[in-house]
């Protein structure tokens, strides 16, 4: 199955001059989501992982469900002051300001293999650094997955782990 074909581009989203890519339409389609599930199930369980960690808030749409599936836990990352109880963070660079990612500080424990599943990878920034918490946090982040990759943005080029996508797009 091409999942490509269950993946609409909207022009001008968020802002003029971006084409967004949306999953919501791959996600109405249940043989398409079956599929796109299995794949990544597939990709993911070769990194042999304990627990899956979800980027806010499309991410948290195929880690959970992929967690579920694959017998693991799921972690989420979310931004500033969204998750309940003690949590930790970090901050990183957008192209103009910074962003903050967190986690709650007992989400992991010391050397657990924690999987980074988003839902599109672009340049990087926010998989690399929801990385970097896990790891400052003492998880072994074996690798990254996506449903998606913007591979003219050259994202995975900042990350430090194997990435794997289910789609690429070059423009």
């Amino acid at each position: 199955m091409d999942l490509k074909q269950h993946i609409r581009g909207i022009p001008d989203f968020p802002k003029p001059g971006i084409l967004f890519y949306d999953i919501s339409t791959l996600l109405r389609h249940p043989d398409a989501w079956q599929v796109a599930m299995g794949r990544l199930a597939r990709i993911v369980s070769g990194y042999s992982p304990q627990m899956l960690a979800g980027i806010e808030s499309r991410g948290f749409l195929l880690a959970a469900p992929l967690a579920l599936k694959l017998g693991l836990g799921f972690i989420m990352l979310r931004k500033r002051g969204k998750l309940p109880g003690e949590t930790v963070g970090l901050d990183y660079a957008l192209e103009y300001g910074t962003d903050r990612i967190e986690m709650q500080a007992d989400a992991v424990e010391e050397g657990c293999r924690v999987v980074v599943v988003d839902d599109l990878l672009a340049t990087g920034g926010t998989m690399m650094a929801g990385i970097g918490l896990l790891r400052r946090q003492g998880a072994v982040v074996p690798g990254a997955a996506a449903m998606i990759e913007l591979a003219f943005l050259n994202g995975r080029d900042r990350l430090d782990v194997p990435f794997s996508a289910l789609v690429s797009y070059n423009e």
